[in-house]
């Protein structure tokens, strides 16, 4: 398809891409949740734990700390640009691990809530190429330095 590969972005897409705050800017967006439910969970431990327990993770306090040390610790060091192949690991591996735990489709009857849950699980399959697109990234800016 002749149409797809002009080979020169227009000057604001490369513009747009050359600015420090766009890399800042996505990889907010990729770990803002994350951060919002660490600092949610840390901030109302009782309702970590309870979610936890929601989930069979015995013991359910274990897990929530857990749980609240990689949304807040993986994500900060994504943001900072410090050890960002850790900090997506960190998510990526908490990501599949809670798609798993929390949309297990393929254990539920055709029906609404397994549509739910199906859709779920692949969204958060995207968030985990994030992650290794990040730590990508983050080692050709490093490379190129």
């Amino acid at each position: 398809m002749p149409w797809l590969s002009d080979p020169v972005d227009p000057h604001f897409v490369d513009a747009l891409l050359d600015r420090r705050a766009t890399w800042f800017l996505a990889r907010l967006a990729l770990v803002g949740a994350y951060l919002l439910g660490g600092i949610v969970k840390a901030a109302d431990w009782p309702a970590a734990v309870a979610e936890q327990a929601h989930f069979g993770m015995n013991p359910p306090a274990l897990w929530a700390a857990l749980t609240v040390a990689v949304e807040l610790v993986g994500p900060l060091l994504i943001l900072t640009g410090r050890l960002v192949w850790l900090g997506a690991g960190m998510l990526g591996v908490f990501t599949l691990l809670a798609a798993i735990v929390a949309n297990a489709f393929w254990t539920m009857p055709a029906g609404h809530e397994r549509f739910m849950a199906t859709n779920a699980f692949f969204e958060h399959v995207g968030l985990i190429g994030g992650f290794v697109l990040a730590a990508l990234v983050a080692d050709l800016e490093k490379r190129r330095a």
